[in-house]
């Protein structure tokens, strides 16, 4: 399925996206073609057999629809049921190029499961375009035969809320995990359960886990039975299930990683595990491995990404408990410091995840909304909790805050972790943040009316005034009436004691607000009333930042990467206090940032340079790609401390030596050591590949001064007009005149004014870099400077040799 134009495609109408069509490919090569063109495009799809492909897709539109559009009429008629387009499935004979309807419903199938002969189908379906909002009329299952267009409902009882189907591997069956609620109606606190239906008998039988928490995600189908990951906590349980007659027999997985697996996939020779394995302090791989029995053989490293991870440290972490709400216990996962040393007090950020059905896992999670790791590069502790509502801790857990509960029990479980933590000694009391997304932020925001003693709050997408929110939010009824237990309408007073806006007046907590501005999750005026509020009260700082366009969790990368700047900087600010004022005009890689960083430069005066206890110009070297090296070129200036006969022009003592053959460079290469007492050297060839291999930027070149980019044959014309110019070498500049490479500690001219002597493998010269009088063309065989545009600059201390 993609979304990529077919060719000679007609263009999509203004203000449409493009449609998901079905393609094929030959895995032998080639081009790929599209075999679907809906209009509205295909959803899930699954081979029948070996030419034969099902998919679901909305029905093409009806004349009611077609005479609307043609009148240009944009106008919207909320949740209309009655011409809301049918989803239904379809087949697709690859070499008949035929497409035949299988189903007529006239509701919309929203997923299905072809059993392994590819003859049934077990399709679920929605009926109420206002389901989402209010739970009222919910899906339901049917079983498809396809070859007879029949079916029969299923899973007709109320207690059933299916969501995902696999089929046994004998095709006699197939496992449904269904979502149970002890609520008649709403279904935001569930646990998942499993049943098997079984075709002979047409009976659905529950599979009794001996779990109370049930699965924490689906199933993975055996040739006996199934794999899954049972609902844990903080970590899962992997176990295997057999069935024997009409029960199941279960054993715990076992192996090397068994402990932090948190995805599966199991292959058709009913031995081959693919798995995912983390910890919170552990970057995701993918392993493969042989599941003998219970225990996980062989495991092999599957994948290696995000490489560059190795190369940066990683927080040590930890799953915690402490005594919350209820005086139940409470299980959360606490990263320390970078810096961490035992007897300090470090700052503390609370990171609370969404949902509130959500969890934090043992688990790496690193994003644009929860970066854990820059907190604690920042030297905080981080804290996450699985605060009362969380999943994966059973029934009980999730519904404790449902029936007028929310708030009441979640804040408790996060202050009294918060004076655990403290209460052990290793957090600052007075350095407090916190920070969430979604139902994350609802809670950050319930802590800052709250308590006054959190520095800093970033609150991303959260609810302040639960009477808008039940009219505006796509799931405005079932969420609020399930966790106040009532709505607006029946208890207007309700909704404003658990309103945190009419206490808004009690926050001294600088707070940072994110939304998008098409979130139907959280109604973006959410963010509007909040921001309002604590900016009219006037009593602490506040900042709004909308993301245009986005629903309610930016998905462009320069809005993920706008929300971490901006909630780092405002706890920098706030929180860490190392936060420096920015000029908002001052560009970075400006000619003036360019002058600022020259100013870091050592000088003798007007000269570049140190000067050592005898009073000698040296030059200035700064750690750089793994050297420590030269800042500039061996200057005018530096060069005739050593040779006494070397001429300096005035006003020119900070240009680059030049006209300097490779044994002079090596000379004074040996003089500077005997000089100091330490070894200068000049780079070796190995280390000046990657040294002059990417120019910082715009460089001292022939492209500089003929104004473009140079190829051979202008560089040849080009050498009869510098001879235009007169005097010896006109082109070169003084040191440092372009932006230097390297951020805060720049080195400059390695792209260019003198080309520079290195030595070769076979220890001659060889000159490397830029030069003035030669393009940059990145195709030259070999650079050649002349002589008047040769100069060098020096390394400090002995070559590494490479492991």
């Amino acid at each position: 399925v993609t979304t990529r134009p077919a060719p000679k495609a007609k263009p999509p109408e203004p203000g449409e996206g493009p449609k998901p069509q079905l393609w094929l490919i030959n895995p032998f090569g080639g081009e790929p073609w599209p075999i679907t063109d809906f209009s509205r495009g295909v959803s899930n799809y699954e081979w029948a057999d070996a030419d034969t492909i099902i998919f679901a897709a909305q029905e093409e539109p009806a004349l009611y629809e077609k005479e609307i559009k043609e009148k240009k009429d944009t106008s919207i008629i909320v949740e209309d049921e009655p011409n809301a387009p049918p989803v239904r499935l379809f087949k697709f004979a690859v070499k008949a190029k035929k497409l035949t309807r299988l189903t007529d419903n006239a509701d919309r199938i929203i997923s299905f499961s072809l059993s392994p002969d590819g003859a049934r189908a077990v399709t679920i379906h929605d009926r109420s375009l206002r389901f989402v909002y209010d739970n009222k009329v919910k899906p339901v299952v049917f079983l498809y035969e396809l070859a007879a267009a029949g079916r029969k409902q299923i899973f007709a009882e109320p207690k059933f809320n299916v969501g995902q189907v696999r089929w046994a591997q004998d095709g006699k069956g197939f496992y449904a995990v269904s979502a149970f609620s002890n609520h008649p109606q709403y279904l935001n606190a569930t646990i998942d359960e499993l049943y098997y239906y079984d075709l002979a008998s047409s009976a659905a039988t529950k599979v009794d886990l001996r779990w109370e928490n049930g699965l924490a995600s689906g199933v993975w189908i055996t040739e006996d039975g199934f794999i899954t990951l049972l609902a844990n906590g903080a970590r899962h349980r992997a176990a295997r299930y057999r069935r024997e007659g009409g029960a199941w027999a279960r054993q715990w997985i076992e192996g090397e990683h068994a402990q932090n697996i948190f995805g599966l996939q199991f292959g058709k020779d009913n031995k081959t595990l693919l798995y995912a394995y983390s910890t919170a302090s552990l970057p995701t791989q993918w392993y493969r491995a042989r599941l003998e029995g219970a225990r996980i053989e062989g495991p092999a490293q599957l994948t290696d990404i995000n490489q560059h991870f190795k190369k940066k440290t990683i927080a040590k972490s930890e799953v915690i408990r402490w005594k919350g709400a209820l005086g139940e216990e409470v299980e959360g996962i606490l990263y320390y410091p970078h810096n961490y040393e035992a007897g300090k007090k470090y700052a503390l950020v609370v990171m609370i995840h969404g949902g509130p059905a959500g969890a934090d896992f043992d688990e790496w999670d690193e994003s644009w909304a929860y970066p854990t790791n820059l907190m604690c590069q920042r030297g905080a502790f981080v804290l996450r909790p699985n605060y009362h509502g969380s999943s994966n801790y059973g029934l009980k857990w999730v519904e404790s805050i449902g029936n007028g509960n929310y708030y009441d029990l979640e804040v408790p479980d996060i202050e009294k972790g918060v004076d655990h933590l403290i209460a052990k000694g290793a957090i600052d009391a007075d350095r407090l943040g916190v920070m969430g997304w979604s139902n994350g932020s609802i809670l950050t925001i319930a802590l800052t009316v709250t308590t006054t003693r959190y520095k800093v709050a970033g609150a991303g997408a959260g609810d302040v005034e639960w009477a808008s929110d039940w009219g505006n939010a796509h799931f405005g009824a079932a969420f609020d009436n399930y966790y106040f237990g009532k709505s607006p309408l029946e208890d207007p007073q309700l909704y404003i004691k658990k309103s945190p806006f009419y206490r808004l007046d009690r926050v001294r907590t600088p707070t940072i607000i994110f939304f998008g501005t098409e979130d139907t999750n959280v109604p973006t005026q959410q963010g509007w009333m909040h921001y309002r509020a604590l900016q009219q009260l006037g009593k602490t700082d506040v900042r709004f930042i909308l993301f245009p366009g986005e629903k309610h969790s930016p998905q462009k990368l320069v809005h993920q990467r706008r929300k971490l700047e901006e909630e780092l900087a405002w706890f920098d600010k706030y929180l860490f206090k190392t936060a420096k004022e920015e000029n908002e005009s001052f560009k970075p890689d400006s000619p003036l940032a360019v002058a600022l960083k020259l100013k870091k430069a050592k000088g003798d005066g007007a000269r570049y340079g140190l000067v050592d206890k005898d009073g000698c110009l040296i030059p200035e070297t700064v750690k750089h790609a793994g050297l420590e090296i030269g800042r500039f070129e061996i200057t005018r200036a530096q060069y005739a401390q050593f040779d006494k006969g070397y001429k300096v022009e005035p006003g020119k003592e900070n240009y680059p030596a030049n006209n300097i053959s490779f044994e002079q460079a090596r000379a004074y290469s040996e003089w500077l050591s005997k000089a100091t007492g330490q070894l200068y050297r000049l780079a070796t060839e190995e280390e000046a590949e990657s040294l002059y291999a990417t120019p910082a930027g715009p460089e001292n070149t022939l492209d500089f001064w003929a104004g473009h980019a140079v190829n051979p044959d202008d560089a040849a014309r080009l050498s009869r007009k510098i001879g235009e110019v007169g005097g010896p070498a006109p082109l070169l500049k003084e040191v440092g005149s372009f932006k230097g490479a390297g951020k805060d500690d720049p080195v400059f001219d390695l792209g260019g004014n003198v080309a520079e002597w290195v030595v070769a493998k076979d220890g001659s010269g060889r000159l490397m870099g830029g030069s003035a009088d030669t393009p940059v063309d990145a195709k030259l065989r070999s650079r050649k400077p002349a002589p008047e545009y040769t100069g060098f600059r020096v390394v400090k201390g002995a070559p590494v040799a490479k492991q």
